[in-house]
């Protein structure tokens, strides 16, 4: 008894060391298997980083975070907002929550902001890695060194391409690194479910589905995801279609079930992402640009990543929309011929090369939301369209370094030609990232960013104007002139331009010129209330108050709230010798802001006017509180009632 006693504590001491063993080698293996991921988001990293000390630009960024109060926080009414707002034509809460937290930490400075964006996109790289290596791994059956060649090759092609500089150095664009990165983690997940069975599937597949609603909830663009699935379920693995896989028989049944919650979600982001544009009036109505323009520019835009994928020169923040497309124009002909060559190749080859179709097919899946047959803004293409798209071009980079790394192991390609091979790859790979982080400087200010844009493309008729505004903002009005006047000699159909030109002549005190453009702009946008509102101002400041009573008063019918407006009514009213109709009017402005100084120094004149002094004296204290500046107009004239 004694013998077998001792024998069996000595079985359990040995079992008990080789326990803490294999945990720890388990624990080692996966941080091997981080190892590469994470050395390429560090490198991702690297190569973004110089764009992490630029600031915000006017570039939508004044109208989402520094011109906008909404947003700033996590609490109740910051979280009521995310879930609501339609802003610029998104519905992003995800995003705007990121946006919230990073207002907690780092109040309104932009290096936080571009820290935030650009860690989220170094997670997506090593998201994609771990893609790239089951997918390549699935279609060209590559294991070890070649396999991981190949992800990493995939990886770097995508992630320190110019074209993702726009997505992670502009401020406002967190929602593509955003959803980019839960879009790849739910493509993931679903590839470790089709792996997996049981309990374990359904788990997975269920963080699969929770991983698309957040991408969803972090950019809309993400709704195609679902014929994605279903495309990878054709190839590469190959659950469905081919021969002896009926697409609707009995077998097919759970691959299209399981299917039904990403539609669903995909549907109610599809119906909401339409919303949100349509309620901002961004869709571009078929009278401007019919259907067969829709076409060229559908085709336009499948060659056009292509093209820049290939050969990343001359990028822009803006590719600027003709007023109309000419389908029969040298640049959408070539596109056309280009992408149908294209197609035509891929189908003949699509037996020995089925990779090569699918990579297509992901790839106009992804356009496809933004390729024109639906269109919003002002813009032909923008690179960080590319960003989906771009997955499945970098699969075909890394398929092709895989493929090398496989017939240099095989010993079947001779060495001289893998390190050619291998020298061109990382040379390239140099290049992109030098071409990189040159671009993503190009983020660092707005007059820098418009300025580049300019030289990319002279014809860029919103580029001047956008360059203009931001010099008249500093007060370099002579030279905002002269943007301003260039836009409409390059194109005549930028009426905004008018607007620009009537508030810089406004500020510059010639206000005749101010009038006369303004009148221009409110031919084509007769509703604008902050422009009836500025032609009523110029109008009294130009010595005719009567003639600004009708502007003014469209200003406040069309615009309620519009506190100016009312402000400049009263002013009017005022100058035409009726102070009690605009006492009345100056009431009605502090009434609707009551901290807005205008109203309250009209009142305190108004009342002053009337003999009201103690009413005077009132309104010149609050006024006192809200802009001492405004409060020194009206002090002399008080002290000399005393």
């Amino acid at each position: 008894m004694d013998s077998v006693h001792v024998v069996t504590v000595s079985g359990s001491l040995r079992a008990n060391e080789r326990a803490p063993s294999a945990a720890l080698a388990r624990i080692l293996r996966a941080l091997g298997a981080l190892a590469i991921p994470a050395a390429l988001a560090l490198l991702t990293f690297a190569v973004f980083s110089p764009g992490l000390w630029g600031g915000f630009v006017e570039w939508d960024d004044q109208v989402t975070l520094y011109e906008n109060p909404n947003w700033r926080g996590l609490s109740v009414p910051q979280l009521k907002y995310f879930f609501t707002t339609f802003l610029m034509g998104h519905y992003i809460p995800v995003t705007w929550l990121t946006f919230g937290l990073d207002y907690v930490l780092w109040g309104m400075n932009p290096f936080g902001y571009h820290l935030t964006s650009l860690v989220i996109f170094a997670l997506g790289a090593g998201a994609l890695y771990f893609v790239a290596l089951h997918l390549l791994g699935t279609s060209m059956a590559l294991t070890g060194a070649p396999l991981k060649v190949g992800a990493v090759a995939a990886t770097l092609f995508f992630a320190i391409h110019p074209l993702r500089a726009e997505s992670v150095a502009w401020a406002t664009e967190r929602r593509d690194v955003l959803s980019g990165l839960f879009f790849l983690l739910t493509v993931l997940a679903y590839l470790k479910a089709c792996d997996a069975s049981g309990w374990r599937r359904r788990t997975i597949l269920a963080a699969s589905v929770g991983c698309y609603a957040l991408a969803l909830l972090s950019k809309g663009s993400v709704m195609v995801l679902p014929a994605i699935l279903i495309l990878l379920d054709v190839y590469p693995l190959r659950r469905i279609g081919g021969p002896g896989r009926a697409w609707l028989a009995r077998p097919a049944w759970p691959v299209w079930l399981e299917k039904v919650p990403f539609v669903v979600l995909g549907l109610a982001g599809a119906i909401v992402t339409y919303q949100a544009q349509a309620a901002n009036l961004f869709i571009t109505s078929l009278g401007r640009q019919p259907l067969p323009s829709r076409i060229a520019m559908s085709f336009y835009s499948l060659w056009f990543y292509i093209e820049k994928t290939v050969m990343p020169l001359g990028l822009s923040p803006l590719y600027e929309l003709p007023a109309r497309v000419n389908p029969f124009e040298p640049r959408f002909l070539v596109a056309i011929l280009a992408v149908s060559a294209l197609v035509a190749v891929l189908l003949v080859l699509a037996r020995r090369w089925p990779a090569g179709l699918a990579v297509f097919g992901y790839y106009a899946i992804c356009v496809a939301p933004v390729m024109g047959i639906v269109h919003s803004g002002h813009q032909l293409a923008h690179d960080r369209f590319s960003y989906l798209p771009g997955f499945g071009l970098a699969l075909l980079a890394g398929a092709a370094a895989g493929a090398v790394a496989r017939a240099d192991a095989a010993r079947t390609l001779r060495p001289a030609i893998t390190k050619a091979l291998a020298f061109t790859g990382i040379a390239w790979s140099f290049g992109l990232a030098v071409l990189t982080a040159h671009q993503t400087q190009i983020w660092h200010d707005t007059d820098g960013l418009w300025r580049y844009a300019i030289e990319s493309d002279p014809k860029c008729g919103i580029c001047h104007g956008n360059l203009g505004v931001s010099l008249s903002k500093q007060g370099h009005t002579g030279l905002a002139l002269q943007y301003f006047t260039t836009v409409l000699e390059i194109r005549p159909d930028h009426v905004k331009a008018y607007k620009h030109l009537g508030y810089t002549y406004a500020t510059l005190g010639e206000w005749e010129r101010a009038i006369t453009n303004y009148r221009r702009y409110l031919v084509y946008r007769p509703e604008d209330a902050d422009v009836l509102n500025n032609l009523g101002a110029a109008l009294i400041s130009a010595k005719r108050p009567g003639e600004a009573l009708e502007p003014l008063l469209r200003a406040v019918r069309n615009d309620p709230a519009h506190v100016f407006a009312h402000t400049n009514f009263a002013l009017a009213l005022f100058e035409l010798g009726r102070p009690e109709e605009a006492l009345r009017r100056f009431r009605h402005a502090i009434a609707l802001k009551f901290d807005t100084p205008q109203p309250w120094l009209g009142f305190a004149r108004t009342s002053l006017e009337l003999g009201r002094t103690d009413a005077a004296r009132t309104a010149h204290g609050i006024l006192t509180m809200l802009d001492r500046q405004k409060a020194s107009l009206i002090g002399p004239l008080l002290l000399a009632t005393w």
